[in-house]
């Protein structure tokens, strides 16, 4: 996607940020701890964080193999993970709470351990993040060792600045009201459609190279 360490810093950590959208798994949080002690919501934000990374980076070291072992391309993994960012995107556009990552089943199921089932999976670490990783990971061979490192530490980043604001969602919470709420998601929605249509480009670039201007 880009050749520019810079670049790709940026598209690493600003794509995993836009994607996780900490401001709306943290207002999930807030609805699904809303009977919790502080001490137990403390608890539930920082495994459902580690959860979220252990997850997240399982996926980036072993994605790969993972597509090779069901013979799928890395094209066309690019393709269809740019079309579910594209849904997630305008879901975030719409202000609606995306029904790729939980469903009112999911959330139901989540009463009793929350910290897991929903919001490590799939709210923080659910399949658009997952395909986000992949797909860096190979952008990241192309680069070099350092970009492999940028990669795992967005996503340390991303759960780490989840996991703050989860843990102060009470104060949070208070001085954000649904109005705000709704104009930072569609923000959010917007950068993440331009991310997802870029992905799409790139994996009709790599499987049809005439369109690159390649023979």
């Amino acid at each position: 996607m880009t050749a520019d360490p810079v670049n790709f810093i940026l598209l690493s950590l600003s794509s995993l940020l836009v994607l996780v959208n900490p401001l709306g798994a943290t207002m999930i949080f807030v609805s699904m701890t809303s009977g919790y002690a502080p001490a137990e919501k403390q608890k539930v934000a920082r495994e459902a964080s580690w959860y979220a990374v252990i997850v997240l980076i399982a996926f980036a070291l072993l994605g790969g193999g993972i597509l090779l072992l069901f013979g799928i391309s890395l094209a066309a993994f690019r393709i269809g993970g740019g079309i579910l960012l594209f849904a997630i995107g305008m879901e975030m556009v719409y202000a609606r709470i995306s029904r790729s990552k939980m469903t009112a089943t999911e959330k139901y199921e989540g009463d009793d351990d929350v910290s897991i089932m929903p919001i490590a999976i799939p709210m923080i670490a659910g399949p658009g993040a997952i395909t986000t990783v992949i797909v860096l990971m190979d952008e990241a061979a192309e680069l070099g060792l350092w970009a492999y490192g940028v990669v795992l530490l967005s996503i340390v980043v991303t759960s780490g600045i989840t996991h703050l604001m989860m843990a102060n969602s009470d104060r949070i919470v208070s001085r954000i009201g649904q109005r705000e709420f709704r104009a930072i998601n569609r923000l959010m929605g917007i950068l993440l459609i331009a991310i997802a249509v870029e992905f799409v480009i790139d994996g009709l670039k790599v499987a049809f190279p005439l369109l690159a201007g390649r023979s």
